[in-house]
This record gives C-alpha cells, sequence and structure tokens, in this order.
C-alpha cells in the first residue's frame, strides 16, 4: 500500500487533529493566498488596481489548485514559501485573465505574505486553544467543587506532609488554567495584527496610497494595522510562544500530580480506563498513564523549541537571513504539541477515577505522624513552641521506634495528656479537621474561573 511520506505514527498521541490541520501543508498556503486575494481587493478599494482583476484573482486564490510537493521542491532554491507560490499564482490567473496577473502581489513582499498567512493560521489556533482551555477550565471546576472536602495526604519532598484535599490540588491546576486563558486574552491586541512593509518595510512601491491600502488590507483580514512593520522585530511571535510554554508547563504539573497519584504505591487517582489504553506488551496487569506522559512529553518538548524562537530575536537589519527562517516551522510546532497536551489534559479531567479509601489509608500510613504539627500548634499556646515542639519530636520518634500510632504515644505522655483531652487529641488527630483554607482556596479558584467567563 503506498501512503505519502510522512512523520504521522504519533500525530494522533501528540497533536489535536484540528490543530495540524491549521498547520499542514495547505492551511500554510491557503492564509498565503488568503493574503493576496485581500490584498487585490484593498488595491482595488482604493483604486491602485482595477476592480475588474479582483476576481480572477481570488479565484486562484484557492490553496486546491497547487502541487504542495511542486512548491516543496522549488522553496529549496527560492528561501521561502512566498516566492514559489506568488509565481504560481501569477501563472494561475494568467491561464483565464492575463490582465489581473499584473495586478497581483503589488507593493508587497514574501515576508509580509508569510508572516501575515502565519498570523491568519495562529488567529484560528488561538481560538482552538481558548476553546480547549475554557472547557478544561469548566471540567476542573467541577472536579474541585467534587472533590473539595476529599482529604488526601499533602506531599513536599515526595514525603507526606500535612493533610489537604483532592478539590485543593485540582483548584491549583485550574488556577493555572485561568491565568493562561487571561494571557491569551491580553497578547491578542499584540498578535493579531497585519505585516506590510513592502522591500524594506516602507511600502515605498505604493506611494500616497500605502497608507490607505494597510488600512483596507487589515480590514479585509480583520487584523490590526500596528504602529509599524515587523519583520525583524518578533517580540509578537515569540510572547505567544512563551505563553504557550506556560500551558504547556502548567498541564505538565497536572500530569506529574496525576502519574504519582497513579504509581502502586499511592494508587490514589487514576486516569479514566478504556480498552487497550495504559497496557504493556508483555504485562498483563499494568495501567499505565499514558495521558500524562503526554502532558509531561510536551512540557518537556516545548521550552527546547521556545529557546529557538528567543534564539531568533536578534534579527539582522530589516529582513533577517537564517533566524527568521528558524521559526518557520518551530511555532506551528509548539502549537501543535500544546493541542495534543489540551486534548489530553480533557480526557483526564473528565474522567479522573478517585479511590478516596485509598486515600485516607494512606493517610494513616504514618500512623498520625502528618498530624504531629496540628497538636504541637495548640499544645505550644499552653506550654510555650519550644517546649511544645521538643515534646512532639520525642514522641514522633518514639512512636516510629515502636512502631504505634502517634495517638497512643500522646495518650501514654502525662506532659501531653496533662493538657490535653482525649477528646482534643481525637480531633487534632483526625485529618478532617486540619484542612486550614483547603475550602477557600477551592472557592477563590472556582470563583476567578467564573469570572473570566462573565
Amino acid at each position: 500500500m503506498n501512503q505519502r511520506p510522512g512523520n504521522q505514527l504519533f500525530d494522533a498521541y501528540f497533536t489535536a487533529r484540528d490543530m495540524r490541520e491549521v498547520f499542514c501543508d495547505q492551511g500554510r498556503v491557503q492564509a498565503m493566498l488568503d493574503f493576496e486575494a485581500a490584498l487585490a481587493r484593498a488595491e482595488a478599494r482604493v483604486g491602485l488596481i482595477p476592480q475588474t482583476a479582483v476576481a480572477s484573482i481570488e479565484r486562484a486564490c484557492l490553496a486546491e489548485h497547487y502541487d504542495f510537493a511542486a512548491l516543496g521542491e522549488a522553496i529549496a532554491t527560492a528561501g521561502n514559501s512566498a516566492i514559489p507560490l506568488v509565481k504560481a499564482l501569477g501563472k494561475q490567473i494568467a491561464k483565464n485573465d492575463a490582465e489581473a496577473e499584473r495586478y497581483v502581489h503589488l507593493g508587497t513582499t514574501s515576508q509580509d505574505v508569510m508572516d501575515t498567512g502565519l498570523v491568519l493560521q495562529l488567529r484560528r489556533a488561538l481560538e482552538l486553544i481558548e476553546a480547549d482551555l475554557a472547557q478544561l477550565g469548566e471540567t476542573l471546576a467541577t472536579q474541585a467543587w467534587r472533590y473539595v472536602a476529599t482529604p488526601l495526604a499533602g506531599r513536599t519532598w515526595l514525603q507526606h506532609a500535612t493533610p489537604v484535599t483532592l478539590g485543593m490540588k485540582i483548584a491549583g491546576w485550574l488556577g493555572a488554567v485561568t491565568r493562561s486563558r487571561q494571557r491569551l486574552q491580553e497578547l491578542k491586541p499584540r498578535l493579531l495584527v497585519l505585516q506590510f512593509g513592502g522591500a524594506s518595510g516602507t511600502l515605498a512601491a505604493l506611494g500616497e496610497q500605502a497608507m490607505p491600502i494597510a488600512e483596507a488590507l487589515a480590514a479585509e483580514l480583520q487584523l490590526s494595522l500596528p504602529d509599524q512593520p515587523w519583520h525583524t522585530q518578533r517580540d509578537r511571535l515569540v510572547e505567544f510562544g512563551a505563553v504557550l510554554g506556560l500551558i504547556a508547563g502548567s498541564l505538565g504539573k497536572l500530569g506529574r500530580d496525576i502519574s504519582l497519584l497513579m504509581q502502586t504505591e499511592a494508587g490514589e487517582v487514576f486516569e479514566p480506563s478504556a480498552p487497550g489504553k495504559g497496557g504493556s506488551s508483555t504485562m498483563p496487569h499494568k495501567r499505565n498513564p499514558v495521558g500524562a506522559a503526554v502532558l509531561i512529553g510536551a512540557a518537556t518538548r516545548v521550552p527546547g523549541l521556545l529557546s529557538t524562537m528567543f534564539s531568533a530575536m536578534p534579527q539582522e537589519h530589516e529582513r533577517s537571513l537564517g533566524l527568521w527562517h528558524a521559526e518557520w516551522e518551530t511555532l506551528p510546532e509548539i502549537c501543535c504539541l500544546v493541542s495534543g497536551s489540551l486534548r489530553q489534559a480533557l480526557l483526564v479531567a473528565d474522567g479522573l477515577e478517585v479511590d478516596a479509601d485509598r486515600m485516607t489509608r494512606n493517610l494513616d500510613l504514618t500512623q498520625g505522624l502528618v498530624l504531629a504539627e496540628a497538636v504541637s500548634i495548640v499544645l505550644a499556646q499552653r506550654v510555650g513552641r519550644d517546649t511544645a515542639h521538643h515534646l512532639l519530636e520525642q514522641c514522633c520518634k518514639r512512636a516510629v521506634a515502636e512502631q504505634r500510632h502517634l495517638r497512643a504515644v500522646l495518650g501514654d505522655e502525662p506532659q501531653v495528656t496533662a493538657e490535653l483531652s482525649d477528646a482534643e487529641l481525637d480531633r487534632l488527630l483526625d485529618p478532617a479537621h486540619y484542612l486550614g483554607q483547603a475550602h477557600t482556596w477551592v472557592e477563590r479558584a472556582v470563583a476567578e474561573h467564573f469570572a473570566l467567563i462573565a
């Protein structure tokens, strides 16, 4: 069976299909052709080219008319994708309207076509990412409330600390998602702008009609007109890439937490199960965190790609050699990785399987030691901080050495029972009574999520 060559084996795992369609060959070519069609309409609107030429140019601005393999071969010689595409566009127009061919690509330059085409692609990518982030936020908000009072061991330095709640942990993931959504909203006015400067950024070829055409072109494409062309000022694209890097990292944190909670020794929270999901080629019992692996993988890969974007910022003069080229595949790949990570995060968050009983049992693995702080805080108010701390430290050591529950050791310690009753000790060693502001943190994270929607 003959198949088109390409790297497709891992795409379904690491990339969302609709994001890959944005940045596939057809998506790239169509975005550039959309620029050329809009340019013709804008130039006709201000009278630079005849209105009669527009329809012929527009009819040729469909990606389906072009041989992507031939364009790829031509790019290797031309040095960018716009040069061979514009040539092919001219030939396509000339087949039916030789007069209209004279007016294609008038007054612009290859980078205008490619950068604005990229911005059009990024606008669609933004829509996809924002939609998935909003859905993920909604799911996490629901899950945070569902488990707002479900205690589990807090873990610091990978060791049991004091109790938290699963809802509080999920609220942490939710807060990061909300902040990423805010950042994307804030950067839109800087990112979704026209690139239109001509040969060296002056639009000299268009004379006095330059600004009217620029304004009309921006309107045609529904983009903002920036203060000036940004051919070698790449902060707009890098800012977007950086925010995507933050999203990837935040999702990686979610994936890391899930994978640790799924460990056999913890067994508290699991990705949703499905036939064939997370199995092993040799071990029938395995249930691997395959969704979390994508989240962690993307969080690992994106920073390296982002470093390329940052490294490509000091571009030379009015058109860069090599540094601009380094961006062409890099930013689209970041978008694709983040899209795949988001889709996996949605699956994981929506279908979380929680073993609350296992959480309770794990909280007692240290036989009450995770609540030593709770006892120490109350006791300090009665006998002083240093005395209380030293006393609890000794009781903890005795509990470990004698393999006894801390409650039993404290009940045998006269210095403790002289200050704390049995009822007080029972309450202090109940994880449900030492959750602090966990409920408040969930409430605040969910409120911030809904405030963004409003």
